[in-house]
């Protein structure tokens, strides 16, 4: 007995992705909270002072929801049509809004009746935003213009038609009051000076526009439509900085972090990139359950809110970790510990206690020859699901002991329901297949004589059935698959190749590599 080796549970690579310091802050927002809007969220926009106020707007309604309400502590549905762009002014007293009648809507925050109603446009209003001097509104139109309104007034004040379709985005400049950006179905990005007749700059995106963004500080504009993002600089004429080609479907919206370190972007199909504006590069992502509209991140990085196709707001919180409190020591503690970092010296005579190993309560088991109850410790929901490698290693060992059968056999309902359900979930991950397909073999040997006894245990053979042949299926299309690399290869090495008047035969990756490859 005092010879027995513990069970050696072999270490595996953990696949997935690198841990990184992004993912570690990104994976700090909670488990989401939806809500369910009248239709399909196509705007969301913070309020830029405190407390935290978002404006959804949805279907023919704009609702203002608290940090942490679930019910909307406000509603604006003064809207004859589906309404767009729910939009705060900088010091977030008033709410401009477009609409499908072609007219622009202005609103006190702690009102219900519109304040302003601007006409000119002859189309459905898709943006609006404030200039940063928080007297004029800018608009952007299906009848392919832009134009600049005066609030006091009530009046038009510019009116631009420089798009050949229609202006579904745009934005104003933070820094200059004077300065904004359009964004059009026609490919292109214009920048426009309110004091000026024309845009002053033009740039092709060469897919329509959807989103546009400018940083804090100006001098870098955003754009997003098609699958792609690009960065511009504006303080180079409008160059082209980088393209980036990160989602396979339409890219619908763009927002920065509070720090403009990083940017985010939302697409239609359901996921959330987050790059770094050092290199732009994906340093994480956020998986959603159905195409996203528009996407808003709180002032403070506090909340990420998402609207989605179907409806549904969802709102991620970050979470804090609560900071422990430092025990407090008994005074006898520090005698206890007193000479632990004492470093040996050249003449000292060192007596160490041999140290007592704690086996794991299977090992015991095992060491004791209890097969059946060293399985049914490693099958318990706890290990199968941390670490499954434990459960096999110890049907590994059982095998290698030839009581496998032994240790399967007399099994009530529940018990072998367990071990189905392992064999189910696990039995086709290539490091697991080779033992879970033995002992797949055994339980099938053993209770085929029971089947069509418990309607539960034919159901989780029926399952297992169903998945041995999804997988049968996927490996012989593999093989297909290099059936034809092997016909292609061939091929290729019968073809010569001149270069400069010299022969060279392409060098063929063999079977092996090729298969290492896949």
């Amino acid at each position: 007995m005092s010879g027995y080796k513990p069970v050696a549970v072999p270490s595996y690579p953990k696949l997935g992705e690198k841990i990184t310091q992004d993912t570690l802050y990104w994976k700090h927002y909670k488990t989401p909270v939806q809500i369910k809007e009248f239709g399909a969220v196509t705007k969301i926009d913070f309020s830029p002072v405190q407390p935290c106020n978002y404006a959804v707007t949805a279907s023919t309604r704009i609702h203002i929801y608290g940090q942490y309400s679930q019910e909307p502590i406000k509603t604006f549905s003064r809207f004859k049509d589906a309404a767009y762009c729910g939009t705060y002014r900088g010091d977030g007293r008033l709410l401009a809004a477009g609409c499908e009648d072609s007219v622009v809507q202005l609103f006190d925050i702690n009102g219900k009746a519109a304040l302003r109603q601007f006409s000119g446009h002859s189309k459905a209003v898709h943006f609006v935003d404030f200039t940063s001097d928080k007297f004029r509104i800018v608009s952007g139109s299906d009848d392919y213009t832009s134009k600049v309104w005066d609030i006091p007034n009530g009046t038009e004040i510019s009116n631009y038609k420089e798009h050949t379709d229609y202006v579904r985005c745009g934005c104003a400049s933070k820094l200059n009051d004077d300065l904004f950006v359009t964004g059009s179905y026609d490919h292109t990005i214009k920048v426009f000076d309110a004091r000026t007749e024309k845009s002053v700059m033009t740039m092709e995106h060469e897919q329509p526009v959807e989103s546009v963004l400018l940083f804090p500080s100006g001098g870098l504009l955003v754009s997003a439509g098609g699958r792609y993002v690009k960065v511009w600089d504006l303080l180079k004429g409008g160059q082209l900085l980088v393209s980036l080609k990160n989602h396979h479907k339409t890219v619908t919206s763009l927002c920065l972090s509070s720090s403009g370190q990083r940017l985010l972007s939302g697409s239609l199909d359901r996921h959330v990139k987050i790059y770094s504006t050092m290199n732009y590069k994906v340093v994480h992502s956020f998986d959603y359950a159905a195409s996203l509209l528009s996407l808003a991140l709180a002032p403070d990085d506090e909340m990420i809110v998402v609207g989605m196709t179907n409806g549904v707001l969802n709102v991620k919180y970050r979470k804090h970790e609560e900071k422990k409190q430092p025990s407090k020591r008994h005074p006898r503690y520090r005698m206890f510990v007193k000479g632990k970092d004492y470093m040996a010296k050249q003449d000292d005579i060192f007596i160490s206690k041999p140290v007592r190993q704690h086996m794991k309560k299977y090992d015991k088991q095992l060491r004791g020859f209890q097969v059946s109850a060293a399985l049914d410790t490693v099958l318990e929901t706890d290990i199968t699901a941390r670490t499954p490698e434990v459960t096999v290693a110890v049907m590994n060992e059982i095998n290698r002991r030839g009581t496998l059968k032994n240790a399967l056999a007399g099994r009530d309902e529940k018990q072998l329901s367990t071990i189905l359900t392992f064999l189910i979930k696990r039995v086709v991950e290539p490091r697991f297949a080779p033992m879970l397909v033995n002992v797949a073999e055994n339980v099938l040997d053993i209770y085929s004589s029971v089947i069509n006894q418990s309607p539960i245990v034919d159901k989780l053979f029926l399952r297992l059935q169903d998945t041995l042949e999804k997988e049968i299926s996927y490996q012989e299309e593999l093989l297909e698959v290099l059936g034809m690399m092997d016909t292609l290869f061939a091929t290729m090495a019968s073809k010569i190749e001149t270069v400069s008047g010299e022969t060279k035969s392409i060098s063929i990756p063999d079977q092996k590599t090729r298969k290492s490859s896949l």
